[in-house]
């Protein structure tokens, strides 16, 4: 391949490549030796679930007899840990991680969290505004933000940069 070919060709694509069920049924069991792990090291007892859905790996741990999982179930406690289990099968695949993890059903809680920005968003369209601008969030968070929006015939986009990105509500 000569300069003028190299010019010429596509820009390699941004866009995460489909991953195989079996690669994502890797990267499950990867992380749930992770969690598993912590958990032993934290003294804390949890069932580990493995899913595989959309392209994505979820891990989900829930409380098993007494164990207290709220230690771990707190919105930024969760994002640090899903981070570091995404970065230990990383290491240990050589593939990049979208696994999404849950601790006590935090998922769940933030779903509804984020279905009360939009109440809160829709209403000031109701009040008059263009526009309501949300709090900065994940990727995975305005994804979530994005489907409760278009569910309710209404248009968002995001906006911003690094963390400060953040989710806009307006008519469609």
């Amino acid at each position: 391949m000569d300069a003028s070919d190299a010019a010429a060709a596509p820009a390699p694509s941004s866009a995460t490549p489909t991953r195989s069920a079996a690669s994502l049924d890797d990267e499950g069991d990867v992380a749930a030796d992770y969690i598993e792990e912590l958990l032993d090291i934290c003294d804390l007892d949890g069932d580990i679930d493995i899913e595989v859905t959309d392209g994505r790996a979820y891990i989900s741990v829930n409380a098993s007899g007494e164990s207290n999982l709220r230690v771990l179930s707190r919105p930024d406690t969760v994002a640090a840990l899903q981070e570091l289990t995404r970065l230990a099968v990383q290491t240990k695949t050589g593939e990049f991680s979208r696994l999404i993890l849950d601790v006590g059903g935090s998922r769940e809680q933030r779903q509804r969290e984020l279905e009360k920005l939009v109440d809160d968003a829709v209403a000031r369209l109701d009040g008059g505004a263009d526009a309501a601008h949300l709090e900065p969030m994940s990727s995975y968070e305005r994804k979530l933000v994005h489907d409760i929006v278009a569910a309710r015939g209404l248009t968002s986009e995001s906006e911003g940069e690094g963390r400060d990105r953040h989710t806009v509500v307006s008519r469609a």
